[in-house]
């Protein structure tokens, strides 16, 4: 089969609109289908639904201590996104290549895929990884039974390098992740009479009021060292969606929101989660007070671990080795870097393109960037070649 290049495997790629509430199959079908004509065995983790499945392959001798390139499948939607270009075939103009995806993170992915290949044909002494997970733009949530699936199917790697867009930077840190859907069930009278009812709506107002004081308080918090590396440097709280309500003079049956937590390094997501919690039952309490049969229910959406520097990582050591880059670097959003790194894998973030780019109508990687990228697997593999 021929060895295509990484900018015809990111079109094939990007071609595959597999938005994270839609099936992935077809793009594990294809990839899995590619690997094997190069003679690479490739594993496929369904989900519970059997719609989506994560994928990792292993190149290089049966041994453990090598390489972990990760990345994700799934895309955000483009709906009522105004587009200049067709967002599910890559277009090349100006130096750029757009693309849903071509960002975050297809871009990455098709450079990884090259480089299995690459690492296969060559018959590197140290071993590469690929793996390739779902559902992460929906709360990192195919990266941890993909992990788990890998134990033992293929030898246990030493570090992971996980390719979201970094502009080729070694990131060694990022904030974790906290998510809930929060539905308050309420009593409808007419609003004349709202001391009788309870007003969904109103009640979701505490806990979104204690979010925005939580936020206050943690702002004027003199930040750690660590927390003081990020942007901003204290943990967020954020609603982003809310809905509910029937007229303007019915108390409000329900209302639905959603309560996100980005947590700083040296906190606890799951301290925060309790906090929280505490906060919805003592509302809850108060509601009950009029009507028994009201209430909220909080459901965890995700849980996304923070990526922590490591004394001396080894995934990080191996990103300078190649890039050359030596500043610190950390961000705030959440990655799967977190995941590995919470399965013992050493874990470092490292990719081409720009975050900003990143969820935007005409998504794009440079020219510059994807080859910076492809630059850094050639010598990825040089030096597995190598030993």
């Amino acid at each position: 089969m021929e060895h295509l290049s990484p900018e015809t495997i990111m079109a094939r790629l990007v071609g595959f609109p597999t938005v994270s509430r839609d099936s992935n199959l077809d793009l594990v079908d294809w990839v899995e289908d590619y690997l094997a004509g190069h003679g690479i065995t490739a594993h496929r983790h369904p989900d519970e639904t059997g719609q989506k499945a994560a994928l990792f392959a292993h190149a290089g001798p049966p041994v453990e201590g090598g390489v972990v390139l990760s990345g994700h499948t799934d895309v955000v939607p483009v709906d009522g996104q105004a587009w200049s270009t067709d967002p599910f075939t890559v277009t090349e103009r100006e130096g750029k290549y757009f693309g849903r995806g071509c960002a975050d993170m297809k871009g990455f992915d098709a450079l990884a895929i090259w480089a299995l290949v690459e690492a296969h044909r060559r018959g590197v002494v140290r071993p590469l990884q690929l793996a390739l997970s779902y559902d992460e733009e929906v709360g990192c949530l195919g990266a941890p039974p993909m992990i788990d699936a890998m134990q033992g199917v293929v030898p246990r790697a030493d570090l992971a390098i996980i390719g979201e867009p970094t502009t080729m930077q070694a990131v060694t840190g990022h904030k974790g992740g906290l998510g809930y859907d929060v539905q308050v069930r309420g009593y409808e009278v007419h609003s004349s009479l709202m001391h009788r009812g309870v007003n969904a709506i109103m009640a979701a107002a505490p806990l979104i009021d204690w979010a925005n004081r939580m936020n206050a308080e943690n702002r004027a918090r003199e930040p750690s060292n660590l927390a003081a590396m990020f942007e901003p440097p204290w943990t967020t709280l954020h609603v982003g969606q809310i809905e509910g309500g029937t007229a303007h003079n019915i108390t409000a049956r329900n209302c639905r929101f959603g309560m996100d937590f980005r947590v700083v390094p040296g906190e606890d997501p799951e301290e925060w989660g309790a906090r929280f919690l505490e906060e919805v039952r003592k509302i809850e309490a108060e509601m009950q007070t009029v009507r028994s049969d009201t209430g909220i229910d909080a459901t965890r959406r995700f849980t996304v671990p923070g990526l922590r520097p490591e004394e001396g990582g080894a995934a990080e050591a191996l990103i300078r080795q190649v890039t050359g880059d030596n500043a610190a670097h950390v961000v705030s959003y959440g990655t799967e870097a977190g995941q590995f790194q919470a399965a013992g894998y050493s874990a470092a973030i490292c990719g081409p393109g720009d975050i900003a780019q990143a969820h935007q109508p005409d998504e794009f990687i440079t020219r510059a960037q994807f080859e910076a990228g492809h630059g850094f697997m050639r010598s990825l593999v040089d030096r597995l070649a190598a030993g």
